[in-house]
């Protein structure tokens, strides 16, 4: 039988959005550089709509992936959603394929929100994160415009992106956060502080780059030890590493292929020892 994500658990952002903890990111479905459609459409449209037959009901993607194709092949593969729980996010413009720049003014946001709902077919978004506090614009009016949004009921829950623990509790005054979304893997682990305060709050901690093992894989690391005596890849062995981290981490790998989607999904089903983790705490 196929491994589904049900095994990796549930988590309950902002206490009532219930979701399966290990989700889907998709930004790996456009074009090079995050940038334009991918080369074959149909193809990123069957991969997520394997999604659900696979046990995953939270998608993470922005308005920025694309621009905007992501939400696009999103609502064609799989509108109406069911239990579904999409989460959007919104405040970077694109300039071509790798570049990114913030943009926070209000409303900015504000049409950044208008158009996902509109791109989604949703009359409000699950979970809609702030992708970058633009530096040049008060952050308190960016956190006004999400509280705003929120209120007039256009978007449910509300979070952030690679940000401090500072920047979140700046926020927490405006709204409640109720997911923080940062860089964090078995090699990059600068946001151990955030993920601490998170796990002791009950924020969702969303890890983008999941799946980066560095030199772990290579033959002798522990990586590819502790990936042979599961039968399992090193990418397995990452994604199985953070599900066991912490309880509100929600991990999105993100890819355009159904064989590697299946792949990943499989990773609920393993299970570390004490002494698998400890090495790989270990190691960075």
């Amino acid at each position: 039988m196929t491994t589904t994500a049900t095994g990796s658990g549930t988590f309950k952002i902002g206490g009532d959005l219930e979701v399966t903890r290990l989700g889907y990111g998709a930004m790996r479905i456009l074009g090079e550089g995050v940038w334009g459609p991918p080369k074959d459409p149909e193809a990123a449209k069957a991969v997520l709509r394997r999604l659900p037959e696979l046990g995953v009901d939270f998608i993470d993607t922005a308005d920025a992936y694309g621009p905007e194709i992501s939400e696009q092949l999103i609502h064609d593969a799989l509108h109406p959603y069911g239990d579904i729980k999409i989460a959007t996010k919104a405040g970077f413009t694109r300039q071509g394929p790798g570049r990114w720049a913030p943009v926070g003014r209000p409303e900015y946001l504000r049409q950044c929100a208008e158009l996902s709902l509109r791109r989604l077919e949703v009359e409000t978004l699950d979970l809609w994160q702030l992708h970058r506090i633009d530096a040049k614009v008060d952050r308190e009016e960016q956190f006004a415009e999400l509280k705003a949004l929120q209120d007039e009921g256009k978007v449910r829950h509300l979070g952030l992106s690679e940000v401090t623990i500072e920047e979140i509790e700046a926020a927490s005054k405006v709204f409640e956060v109720t997911t923080v979304q940062n860089q964090f893997n078995l090699i990059d682990r600068k946001s151990q502080d955030v993920l601490d305060y998170c796990t002791e709050k009950g924020i969702g901690f969303i890890p983008w780059n999941p799946l980066a093992i560095g030199k772990l894989n290579e033959p002798g690391a522990p990586g590819a030890d502790i990936a042979a005596a599961h039968d399992a890849t090193p990418g397995q062995i990452a994604l199985a590493w953070l599900l066991q981290r912490s309880p509100v981490m929600l991990p999105i790998p993100g890819t355009s292929s159904i064989e590697h989607l299946e792949e990943n999904v499989a990773a609920a089903g393993i299970r570390l020892t004490d002494d698998e983790i400890a090495t790989l705490n270990a190691v960075a």
